[in-house]
């Protein structure tokens, strides 16, 4: 079990780098590219500087992999059993488009599994943390109270929450997962999971290529609030499996109840 007040911590982190996130989302700011295409600005930088030095000053020394930094080689990282996993910026597309959907998103790796997940919206101000054990919590402003928060059972029509920026053919192992009548709700970021966690949607497939620090800290809020994410020949999701940091396509749900791995391996069969 870990601690929820190590997940706090981490929360209040995420805060401050979502504040710095905030000063440049409110002026200009020029866009780069990066060698795969994706979009980079100074908020992902200046979010990124706030969370290594602060991460660093925890009682809890532990390497960083980031986006916004040089991953160690697979020879160093396979000697991990702990460390922290970081997007300082999930949903560059979406700041540059100034609709308000990405994230901060800090988790904590123990032996593969995310067992400590932080999540900021820093547009809201609704900070979802969760700590292996300890459960889902939602602050919506900073100093607020903590309420519980836990995914809802599968609804009918479910609710399918997909990427705003990112399209795809999921319409198909989709309508076999849930039924056709399904409702699509597009978000951008790690914000999907987080709408599954609170009870505001059921499912997220997806079909195409995210890193491991896309899916990390949100999907341990979504486990704790009784979800799950799975691969697509349903087995957990896991970390640091290999030299590549790429996750395999996945499926996130909200009720966990529901036996997901029997239905994808129905309809992948098919």
């Amino acid at each position: 079990m870990i601690a929820l007040s190590l997940a706090q911590k981490v929360g209040a982190i995420t805060r401050a780098a979502g504040d710095a996130i905030m000063a440049i989302y409110s002026g200009d700011f020029a866009v780069q590219t990066k060698a795969d295409a994706s979009p980079l600005t100074a908020a992902d930088l200046a979010a990124q500087q706030v969370i290594a030095t602060a991460l660093a000053e925890l009682d809890l020394p532990l390497p960083i992999v980031s986006e916004e930094a040089r991953a160690a080689d697979w020879s160093q990282r396979r000697q991990w059993s702990r460390y922290w996993l970081v997007d300082p910026l999930d949903g560059t597309r979406e700041f540059v488009k100034r609709n308000g959907e990405f994230t901060v998103n800090i988790a904590l790796i123990d032996n593969h599994q995310s067992v400590l997940g932080a999540v900021l919206a820093p547009v809201t101000g609704d900070l979802y943390v969760a700590a292996r054990g300890a459960g889902a919590w939602l602050q919506q402003k900073a100093d607020g109270p903590w309420q519980p928060i836990h995914a809802r059972s599968l609804a009918q029509p479910a609710t399918a929450a997909g990427s705003r920026s990112h399209g795809g053919p999921e319409h198909a192992l989709l309508s076999q997962l849930v039924g056709d009548d399904y409702e699509r709700l597009p978000m951008g970021s790690s914000l999907k999971f987080c709408l599954m966690a609170r009870g505001a949607a059921d499912v997220y497939l997806r079909l195409g290529l995210t890193s491991e620090w896309d899916t990390a800290a949100a999907q341990c809020v979504l486990e704790e609030a009784g979800g799950a994410v799975l691969d697509l020949a349903g087995a957990p999701f896991r970390y640091n499996r290999g030299e590549s940091l790429l996750n395999p396509e996945f499926l996130a749900v909200g009720d966990g109840s529901v036996d997901w791995s029997a239905r994808l391996q129905a309809a992948t069969r098919d």
